[in-house]
């Protein structure tokens, strides 16, 4: 498992293609859920690639199913705020930690700011619904952190019923095929174009650097 926190994901030579961020709010085959939205309605934002492969991946899954996108860009500071809070958790809860293992377990749930794919419009969080919009058991809710789930959140979890297998393998089948790769820590976290994706997929450089 590649954590966010391996020096090769920063190691992937940044680059950006100048491609424009869009509001999947004018995307009216896209399903926007509003938990994670702001003022400034970032969260809706996505890179033209990005949406064009989850339009695809979209037509991939089953009939009746559909995509339901929770969160795209995600600003420097927002990004901060949430590794920051969670890195602080996690020392009040395990004193016993070495910095060094606080960090890497930090990372599980959230990215370094420094290589954060959601940062750059290139990441999205999703999950499965139906037409009507009921969301799918996924085994755990979107966002979910490895603590608090007993590390159910991870993608592949064994802990997870069979339902929530079989909707997590559907939703992996349609994105795969769109050509996004997920963060294994989080079943709901999917990217192109950013560190991560160059890495996973021997990519020489990024195609999105950070916003």
């Amino acid at each position: 498992m590649i954590l966010l926190c391996d020096p090769r994901v920063a190691a992937v030579p940044g680059f950006d293609d100048g491609e424009p961020l869009i509001d999947v709010r004018a995307i009216p085959d896209l399903r926007l859920d509003e938990r994670a939205a702001d003022p400034a309605g970032a969260y809706a934002r996505l890179r033209k690639g990005v949406v064009e492969r989850l339009l695809a991946a979209q037509d991939a899954l089953p009939p009746g199913l559909r995509l339901l996108v929770v969160e795209g860009y995600r600003p420097y500071q927002a990004q901060l705020d949430i590794f920051t809070g969670y890195r602080d958790e996690l020392r009040r809860n395990h004193p016993e930690w070495t910095s060094e293992r606080v960090y890497q377990e930090t990372t599980k749930f959230v990215s370094p700011v420094e290589v954060a794919p959601h940062s750059t419009g290139g990441a999205v969080d999703l999950t499965l619904c139906t037409g009507d919009g009921v969301e799918l058991d996924m085994g755990t809710p979107v966002d979910a952190t490895p603590e608090a789930s007993q590390n159910a959140c991870f993608t592949d979890a064994p802990t997870v019923g069979a339902t929530a297998r079989t909707n997590r393998r559907t939703l992996a089948r349609a994105l795969t095929s769109a050509g996004l790769v997920n963060y294994p820590t989080e079943w709901w976290h999917w990217s192109y174009g950013d560190r991560y994706w160059a890495l996973l997929t021997g990519a020489a450089r990024t195609r999105y650097g950070a916003v």
